[in-house]
């Protein structure tokens, strides 16, 4: 019986300090607000303090219900009641429907292709080409750059305003600052058919030149403003990235109540990547081109430390993710790019299902249209591929000697992957010889 009371008391003195700490946070986070953002683009109404002690306080009431042994009428709800409310990670939530797709990948691996599977979707689906390029673009060069924890957690606070409609933490990235949350800076902007839409299209400037404008109607400097208003307007939001490092850093993005996240991660043969990079990305690969000249490749050359640091972090994110971890449990998919170009249709599908969206006709259309187009079309950055010859071309453009070094130093990451090692030239440029081994992923 005493320990039964102090257990009860224990919970008291909790539910206490969690209603003083959502107090001293919510006055924090006011101060900030005001001096850091005096006018902010048009933000969703509900407030992480209220948010958070509502649903500790929630939780500690059920508690406390179950150890005094009585039901207790510390809710409305009924037990069976409030376990419906509860999602299967234990928490409430709040999205009402509405799907949050955050496509993770790294460069050359055929994000592009994929992310345009969402941005096709039609009217119901806002979507953003990596929005956070303008964060590492500015991180470059500042301290924070060299603490990853510290970025990390940037990156993560940024999506999760972008997944809410609200751009102003983006906007302190742009450069130049965006004047009244108005800017002709915005990264591929056209990329993204939501911000070339009607609704976000304002009137030509003369004299403002913008790099990335739109292509499907004429259109001045983007508003951020309408931006926002659009993205509430819509049911779904995708965001696709390449700079999100390790999956196991966005846990509280996931467990946010707000949100609704699926997390598909996309994957493709190291090999591959870097074949692709040293033509996308050609002046920063000399080192690579010559050594494949000489035949020698220095494996303690920092180099290759990157590229064995690039293949540890995809494959720790993997391993997180397949684990299923509470936090992650029917929120994440990995894809291997390979498996798209070979059967587009059928994994657009497969994703579309994973993420609770209906596939719409106008992706399947734009599939059908852009996985079977002549040589002309596929350029180094294009999204319009004959995805199955692109899946394979590399094997005749990495020389066997940079293929051996990709085995070696990124070795545990293809055979999770299940992506088959060659021990000789012939057998690489052999395309009768598959390279992939066929894996279910779950």
């Amino acid at each position: 019986m005493k320990t039964k009371y102090a257990i009860v008391f224990i919970c008291i003195v909790a539910l206490v300090i969690i209603e003083k700490e959502s107090n001293i946070l919510s006055r924090v986070s006011d101060k900030l607000i005001q001096r850091q953002i005096p006018q902010q683009t048009p933000q969703t109404s509900l407030d992480y303090s209220n948010t958070t002690q509502n649903g500790s306080l929630t939780m500690l009431k059920m508690l406390l219900s179950k150890l005094i042994g009585t039901k207790g009428n510390y809710s409305s709800l009924s037990e069976e009641q409030e376990e419906e409310e509860l999602d299967d990670l234990g928490r409430y939530s709040f999205s009402g429907g509405r799907k949050h797709i955050l496509l993770l990948a790294t460069t050359r691996t055929g994000s592009s292709f994929v992310g345009e599977f969402f941005n096709q979707h039609g009217e119901n689906m806002f979507y953003l080409f990596e929005p956070l390029w303008h964060v590492e673009r500015m991180l470059t060069i500042a301290s924070e750059a060299n603490n990853g924890t510290v970025l990390a957690g940037i990156y993560r606070d940024v999506l999760q305003a972008l997944f809410l409609c609200d751009f102003s933490p983006l906007e302190k990235f742009i450069s130049p600052l965006p004047q009244d949350h108005v800017t002709p800076a915005l990264f591929r902007r056209e990329s993204s058919l939501s911000l070339c839409e009607e609704s976000v299209c304002s009137p030509v400037i003369k004299d403002v030149f913008e790099r990335y404008h739109c292509k499907t109607r004429r259109c001045g400097p983007l508003n951020l403003t309408l931006a926002s208003e659009s993205c509430l307007s819509k049911q779904h939001h995708a965001i696709k990235t390449v700079r999100v490092r390790q999956l196991d850093t966005l846990q509280p993005l996931l467990e946010n109540p707000r949100l609704d996240v699926r997390v598909i991660q996309l994957v493709r043969d190291p090999r591959a990547i870097l074949a692709s990079r040293m033509v996308a990305f050609s002046s920063k690969y000399q080192t690579w081109k010559a050594w494949a000249q000489d035949g020698q490749v220095p494996e303690d050359d920092e180099e290759v430390k990157r590229l064995r640091g690039n293949c540890d972090q995809i494959r720790m994110s993997a391993e997180v993710g397949l684990s299923q971890p509470r936090w992650l449990r029917r929120r994440y998919m990995l894809v291997r790019y390979e498996d798209i170009a070979r059967y587009p249709m059928q994994k657009a599908e497969e994703m579309y299902r994973f993420t609770g969206i209906p596939f719409s006709p106008q992706a399947r259309e734009w599939i059908l249209r852009n996985t079977q187009t002549t040589q002309g079309a596929s350029g180094i950055y294009s999204t319009q591929k004959n995805s199955s010859e692109q899946a394979e071309k590399w094997r005749f453009s990495i020389p066997f000697t940079l293929a051996q070094v990709v085995q070696r130093v990124c070795g545990p990451t293809m055979e999770l992957f299940g992506y088959r090692f060659v021990d000789d030239e012939k057998t690489l440029m052999n395309r009768s010889i598959s390279l992939l081994e066929e894996k279910l992923f779950h």
